[in-house]
């Protein structure tokens, strides 16, 4: 039997894994494919680093462009992450004939279409479960089991390391960086955390997840993205006594001739499946017109589930190189030329529900002041609690609105700042899924 010969671009946790997954799967997954799959070359950036993934060594090699010019490599594994030089490598292995299977949301997010109509039109295969979600089967869900149906929204969530900190934080009710310095200690953190605390991953992934479900390319640049860092205890705390948790949420709806995409921290009732899960595992709802509204939860990173993705679509590749297949569908559910052009909805355009948390001195006429501007840009409000009574200390002041657009409450809030009462920024959270239309 002629082996599946693979590449791999990139060694560290990922790369790692997928080593270690073929060390001790390998012959399990032969009998599954028909053939032998073996890893021929692997592309590092410092050779002389000490690895514990069972690789052989004699295959290293420090020029990525080695693997993706071999013409011993059926398969590029692309592990590395970020835009340069993958784009460019992605591409050459394309027009080289090599199918991919990449793990790099960053890439398909921001230069998804140019890599599909590359893939097309070379006639190869595009594996990229591992992009969003890490073991969830999130892509081979929307491509296959909801290929049948209009998908209506698609959202969850998808970036563990904000899910722990947030979980964390309502377990113990410590504040972000007391949590966030522990989760770089254990790992569930970078040194550098800010594309998972500021939204940016979580952006990435339903940038990816809106275009495949909707069938249209996502600007990223129009994906309105906001982080966790705002979160304090407190805002924990009154979103447990309203009945709610928080969640950064990634979001993807259809809104009439436009997408809904945006990613947030948001409270969701803890009624809501979503709001119960915790720790550092993802979960994505989807809504289907004929099946109905169903969840996928599972881990969505580290070296194992995500080279179990990996190696998923690795086996799905060999499978039509050896019986046929490759090259008959797109890596989308549509060809690229028939994809439709959706605009990305503006958040001005939202319409929510929404948390504030005002920081105020406690003295008569401020409350007046608030209600008063709220009114004037037509925010009702549901509900109110005051925190704290101190002489001569700020108290927190807590709204809940009824369902209002994103502009008209940027609109309040700049009345509000105008007034000079607030003696420290507003906390504004997104309420979703609570019923209320």
């Amino acid at each position: 039997m002629k082996a599946i010969r693979i590449g791999m671009i990139g060694c560290g946790v990922v790369g790692g894994g997928v080593a270690d997954l073929l060390a001790r799967r390998g012959k399990d997954l032969a009998a599954r494919v028909g053939a032998p799959i073996e890893l021929v070359k692997v592309a590092v950036r410092d050779m002389s680093k000490r690895r514990d993934a069972p690789i052989d060594e004699s295959i290293f090699t420090t020029n990525p462009y080695e693997v993706v010019d071999s013409q011993d490599v059926d398969v590029v594994l692309e592990v590395m992450g970020g835009q340069d030089p993958a784009l460019d490598l992605t591409l050459r292995a394309v027009k080289n004939g090599k199918h991919i299977v990449t793990a790099n949301k960053h890439l398909l997010a921001l230069h998804g279409t140019q890599v599909y109509e590359a893939v097309e039109t070379a006639g190869v295969e595009l594996g990229f479960e591992a992009a969003v979600a890490g073991a969830v089967p999130i892509i081979r869900s929307l491509k296959g089991a909801f290929a049948a149906n209009r998908i209506e929204s698609v959202h969850g969530i998808v970036n563990g390391t904000g899910n722990y900190i947030l979980s964390r934080m309502a377990d113990e009710g410590k504040t972000f960086d007391v949590i966030l310095k522990d989760a770089q200690k254990l790992g569930y953190a970078e040194a550098d955390p800010t594309f998972d605390v500021e939204g940016i991953d979580s952006a990435h992934k339903i940038a990816i997840l809106a275009s495949l479900a909707f069938e249209t390319p996502i600007d990223f640049d129009a994906v309105y993205t906001e982080g966790i860092t705002p979160i304090t205890p407190e805002d924990i705390a009154m979103a447990r006594e309203f009945g709610h948790r928080i969640k950064l949420l990634a979001i993807a709806k259809r809104a009439g001739d436009e997408v809904d995409v945006r990613v947030h921290p948001a409270m969701i009732p803890v009624t809501d499946p979503i709001a119960n899960v915790n720790g550092a595992l993802n979960a994505v709802e989807v809504e289907g017109d004929f099946a109905g509204v169903n969840m996928l939860v599972g881990p969505g990173a580290g070296a194992g589930p995500t080279a179990s993705a990996v190696m998923g679509d690795v086996v799905d590749i060999a499978r039509k190189m050896l019986h046929g297949g490759v090259g008959r569908t797109p890596p989308m559910n549509v060809p690229s030329s028939s994809m439709k052009k959706l605009k990305t909805r503006s958040i001005d355009k939202t319409l929510s529900r929404y948390y504030l948390r005002f920081t105020v001195p406690d003295t008569p006429g401020v409350l007046a002041m608030i209600a008063g501007a709220l009114g004037e840009s037509g925010i009702s409000i549901a509900s109110m609690i005051q925190r704290g009574h101190e002489e001569d200390k700020p108290v927190s002041v807590v709204l809940t609105t009824h369902t209002a657009m994103e502009a008209d409450l940027k609109k309040a809030l700049a009345k509000i700042g105008s007034l000079n009462v607030c003696a420290a920024p507003t906390v504004t959270i997104r309420i979703e899924g609570d019923g209320e239309e």
